[in-house]
């Protein structure tokens, strides 16, 4: 085995890891969800820059005001989860580069004054925190629920701003007795790797 990673981590991670559809009703607690953040922070992205948002939906009202703007298949699964984010992306994330890359604090400037080069950059790395995210919560031991089966511009004004760019929602707990569907097959390094 070429990788370092131990096999039952590797497994835990990703072989034997999916996208759950029910949970337990054994509730996720801040402190797990802090851990998981303060692993997975320290993924790279461009310049590091942290424009992932993770706004939990913990409240009765604040669950179904979510729910209503969830495609009908996502609606029972949001609203039984013991617990829901909504990850988006802040598109002013530049503020905070002066801080996070105090090598080149200038760069805010140089490569960020217009708003649809932030977008740009905010979109792709917000999508890589949000990988990374995702791979955090099965190192926690939970599972997670990625949905994009909502309506964004419903949930950005419910729960956002126009600086955030709503990414996914994420059911996160202890996956149910048939929290799964069969795997789907992936394909293979021959498939996906040319080496030129």
């Amino acid at each position: 085995m070429s990788l370092v990673l131990d096999p039952a981590a590797q497994d835990l991670l990703f072989r034997e890891a999916r996208s759950a559809n029910t949970f337990t009703d054994e509730p996720v607690t801040d402190e797990q969800v802090q851990a998981i953040y303060d692993l997975v922070k320290y993924g790279p992205t461009a310049f590091n820059q942290t424009p992932l948002r993770i706004t939990l939906v913990r409240s009765p009202e604040a669950r179904e005001r979510l729910v209503a703007h969830m495609a009908e298949g996502n609606r029972p699964k949001t609203a039984s989860a013991p617990l829901v984010a909504i990850l988006s992306a802040d598109n002013e994330f530049h503020e905070e580069l002066p801080h996070l890359f105090p090598a080149a604090p200038q760069i805010k400037d140089v490569f960020f004054t217009e708003r649809p080069v932030r977008e740009n950059a905010a979109a792709l790395n917000a999508a890589l925190q949000a990988a990374y995210f995702i791979v955090g919560v099965r190192a926690a031991g939970l599972a997670a629920g990625p949905m994009t089966g909502f309506d964004f511009e419903g949930v950005r004004k419910e729960f956002l701003d126009d600086d955030h760019t709503p990414l996914m929602v994420v059911n996160i707990g202890r996956p149910g007795p048939d929290a799964w569907h069969p795997r789907s097959p992936r394909l293979g390094f021959d498939q996906v790797v040319t080496t030129v």
